[in-house]
């Protein structure tokens, strides 16, 4: 049994009624490709392995892996990404708050800012750690969206 080299279908003849394309001796060791089967090549990244990248640059891959086609399907990198970008986010807003804070006490909180910001990389890694574990780490305000965004 032949089958079209073009297209996949079964040929009777020398041409695919299908698509018209003609066909050889040599097509008739081409199998049929499976129903459903995917033509492009796997992703090649494992669920815990982009989950722990969706926070490695923050807002940057969080949003990178809500947009790229094979990830943007799966709800638990999804929840990774959300969380990421809603815990930079947070972070982000969190700095402007202590800026304004420090500029209105005088530089009073010059000590404390770097306490924070040490927690904040310390929650960071954390997070990578407990994705790449393929882990869910639930964050206290943050994570509820995050789970609500992604669909879980």
């Amino acid at each position: 049994m032949a089958f079209c080299p073009n297209c996949g279908s079964q040929v009777d003849g020398r041409f695919c009624a299908k698509c018209g394309a003609a066909v050889g001796v040599e097509s008739a060791a081409v199998p049929a490709p499976a129903q459903g089967a995917a033509a492009a090549t796997p992703a090649g990244l494992t669920d815990n392995v982009a989950g722990a990248l969706c926070y490695a640059l923050g807002l940057i891959t969080g949003i990178l892996f809500l947009v790229l086609a094979p990830y943007n399907q799966n709800p638990k990198i999804r929840f990774h990404a959300f969380q990421s970008i809603f815990m930079h986010v947070a972070v982000i807003g969190i700095w402007v708050v202590f800026l304004i804070l420090s500029a209105v006490s005088g530089g009073l909180l010059i000590f404390v800012m770097p306490l924070v910001w040490l927690g904040f990389f310390v929650l960071w890694l954390i997070l990578i750690i407990k994705a790449y574990q393929d882990q869910k780490l639930v964050l206290p305000v943050i994570g509820p969206l995050a789970e609500k965004q992604a669909g879980n």
